[in-house]
């Protein structure tokens, strides 16, 4: 039996109405947090923006991105987990988190089907009644692109609270209040749109006036005095020769004077050029012949100023290489890098020992030889010295040895092996004696029939009584 509920809210949509009653009792904190958001007309205008089909549609984030929204209490709040309270059917409404605990905000989802991993994940704080969960099936049916969002996406228009268990919801500010001031915005952007449209516009005076017929006064007309026109643009002017800074500019005086014969004139008239003289023409050739005799043996200093740098650089690094000559090398010596010079080492000295003479190494892989021989035929010689053991011998005085001399010949550790005793199960039938495998599925399934079989008793008991 579902628990009852207590609060009921309509959510009006593109699609249709969405009744929703709340369980406020068992997660008092979102359905105040959702209710107060409701009130304060944070939801109008939010669209849809996950759609998974077949298991919910998500809303409640006015970025309408995902990764937006914000609860009443001005901070994430935390879950309310209820073990009476599971997805196990469509049309129930639960907070939507970022993937971790305690992270709830404006966001929430309803369900379109069973959906026992959400179990214990988010809270659960209402369900769709009535035929209105048509309307969220139609909204999870919608079309959506490959981020799971809807292409056409549905939007919440309003919603309207029927039943409010809490009375001492005190919202922030009225969705009557919000919808006020946003009016009161576009107002005053469509006044300041006007005002700057009007201020752009050029009253145009050649339109007639009928101002005088209205009983209005006639407006005085203006007279513009209209100023001569100066285009330097069409003016010949004579072509500019490249001079150097110490030629001066031509004085002012001339230039005032073209200036004011230009703005005096009435009409445009193009100058006439006036034909340079043949000294100008003298004068301007010796000047580029000065400048450019110039530019020349400027550059030829430079050019001897760095030669001598260049020969000065070369002799101190000679005299820093340890080298006073102050001829040219024919040939530079490339020096080896430290890398190099190691390797050279490391391969000048390979298979030497510390004396300088080259290792053999057959006389390693002989004694290697050796002593496997020695392993493979140990066994069979362990046999025959056990067979040839004499007790009224000594082996100490055998061989030539001499007297009072210990000789270790020990070969018996190259047969050693390792032996295990064999099971015969004992150990295992034991270790299942003695130690008590405990299943806690074993356990609870055992306590259940237990149960079962107590309730079974207690039923017969009473119905034999009711009998008599």
């Amino acid at each position: 039996m579902a628990l009852p509920t207590n609060g009921r809210v309509i959510i009006d949509t593109t699609v249709g109405e969405i009744d929703i009653e709340l369980w406020s009792k068992e997660t008092p904190k979102a359905c105040r947090n959702f209710l107060a958001l409701a009130m304060e007309g944070y939801y109008d205008g939010v669209i849809f923006h996950r759609i998974v089909p077949g298991f919910l549609v998500q809303t409640g984030d006015k970025t309408g991105t995902g990764a937006g929204g914000e609860s009443f209490y001005g901070e994430p709040f935390e879950d309310e987990i209820h073990p009476r309270l599971r997805f196990a059917h469509r049309g129930l409404v639960g907070m939507a988190n970022n993937g971790t605990r305690h992270s709830n905000d404006s966001q929430f989802f309803i369900t379109l089907d069973r959906a026992d991993e959400l179990h214990g994940k988010h809270t659960l704080f209402g369900r769709v009644m009535g035929d209105t969960l048509f309307n969220v099936l139609k909204i999870g049916e919608m079309e959506i692109d490959k981020d799971g969002r809807p292409v056409y996406p549905p939007k919440i228009k309003t919603i309207r609270i029927l039943d409010n268990p809490f009375d001492n919801i005190v919202p922030r500010i009225t969705a009557a209040e919000k919808r006020a001031q946003q009016r009161a915005r576009e107002e005053a952007q469509r006044e300041r749109e006007e005002q700057e449209r009007r201020k752009g516009a050029k009253k145009n005076i050649k339109l007639l006036s009928f101002g005088a017929y209205e009983g209005g006064e006639e407006e005085e007309s203006v007279t513009f005095q209209k100023r001569a026109i100066y285009r330097p643009d069409l003016e010949d002017i004579e072509p500019s020769i490249a001079q150097p800074g110490f030629i001066t500019q031509p004085q002012r005086q001339s230039l005032q004077r073209k200036n004011s014969e230009t703005a005096s004139a009435p009409k445009l008239e193009m100058p006439v050029a006036k034909p340079a003289t043949k000294k100008d023409e003298t004068d301007i050739t010796k000047i580029r012949q000065r400048h450019a005799e110039e530019q020349a043996a400027s550059q030829s200093a430079r050019s001897a100023e760095i030669e001598k740098m260049e020969a000065d650089i070369r002799r101190l690094t000679k005299r820093r290489d340890g080298d006073d000559s102050d001829e040219e090398p024919i040939k530079k010596k490339t020096r080896k890098s430290y890398l190099q010079e190691e390797l050279d080492k490391y391969a000048k000295g390979r298979g030497l020992n510390k004396k300088g003479k080259k290792k053999d190494e057959s006389n390693v892989l002989a004694a290697l030889t050796s002593f496997r021989s020695k392993l493979q035929n140990a066994a069979s010689q362990m046999d025959v010295d056990a067979g040839d053991n004499d007790p009224g011998r000594d082996p100490d005085h055998e061989g030539g040895g001499e007297a009072g001399m210990e000789v270790d010949d020990d070969r018996g550790f190259m047969t050693h092996a390792l032996h295990f005793p064999k099971d015969d199960g004992e150990e295992s039938r034991k270790a299942e004696r003695d130690y008590e495998v405990i299943d806690p599925r074993q356990r609870g399934a055992r306590a259940k029939e237990e149960e079962r079989v107590r309730k079974r008793l207690a039923k017969a008991r009473g119905g034999g009584g009711g009998r008599r």
